[in-house]
């Protein structure tokens, strides 16, 4: 029997060309939005729950009366250690800071034991008539390769270098679908996804684009988005 099935036919491409769901047109039609959460991690030492701390001093007396007596004399020594030129004072640094007695929220150093993120005031993407609101630093996919690369020029846009930041993962944390306010029908619903991304070895940023930004705590953040509180909240983890 004679084979009739072409080289061609058997040779097809392994390598398919990648495709996105996402329409690049100017219709508002499948939207897909990229949003950064990007979060500064406390920089000292969170304060001791009182509970936890209650069960330290208890866990630390009941030791106390099992532990080994050790002479006098031997416990002396651990006294003369330290004790020389070399020795330096160490004086903690305050865990209150001037910006938190002025309430300056445009600083990050405030909420020390507490993460911080970033909002940024002004318009955005969806926002009825170009009215400015509070948002993530956020950007429309459209024609780079993946999500991430468009969360990174998200962020790049606002604070210009990306040097001081780390994106944890390759996949977004959490996504949304949006739907538009009833008096705003002109643009339909869209997809929101979140990216996370850390402050790395700084403690000031040139954040520009916008109306103004602040940086705020998860409660804080709660409070500029009533509707999306309770999934913000289960989404964020601090």
């Amino acid at each position: 029997m004679q084979r009739t099935t072409s080289y061609a036919r058997l040779t097809r491409p392994l390598v398919i060309e990648r495709r996105f769901c996402t329409s690049t047109s100017k219709n508002n039609n499948d939207k897909i939005v990229a949003s950064v959460v990007f979060e500064r991690l406390p920089v000292v030492i969170p304060k001791i729950d009182p509970s936890v701390y209650a069960f330290q001093e208890f866990s630390l007396r009941w030791r106390q009366q099992f532990r080994r007596e050790y002479p006098e004399a031997f416990l002396k020594k651990s006294d003369t250690r330290g004790k020389g030129d070399y020795q330096i004072e160490f004086e903690p640094a305050p865990r209150i800071t001037e910006a938190d007695k002025s309430n300056n929220k445009r600083s990050l150093q405030r909420a020390l034991d507490r993460r911080l993120y970033l909002l940024l005031y002004g318009p955005t993407f969806a926002s009825p008539s170009g009215k400015s609101v509070w948002h993530f630093p956020e950007r429309v996919f459209a024609s780079e390769q993946t999500l991430r690369e468009c969360a990174e020029s998200a962020l790049k846009s606002v604070i210009g270098d990306l040097s001081h930041t780390y994106f944890v993962g390759n996949a977004p944390m959490g996504h949304m679908v949006v739907q538009p306010a009833e008096a705003h029908q002109v643009i339909n619903s869209f997809k929101r996804f979140f990216f996370k991304s850390q402050v790395i070895a700084t403690n000031k940023f040139n954040i520009g684009k916008c109306d103004d930004f602040v940086w705020v705590t998860k409660d804080e953040l709660l409070e500029h988005f009533p509707e999306q509180a309770e999934y913000l909240n289960k989404m964020i983890i601090s």
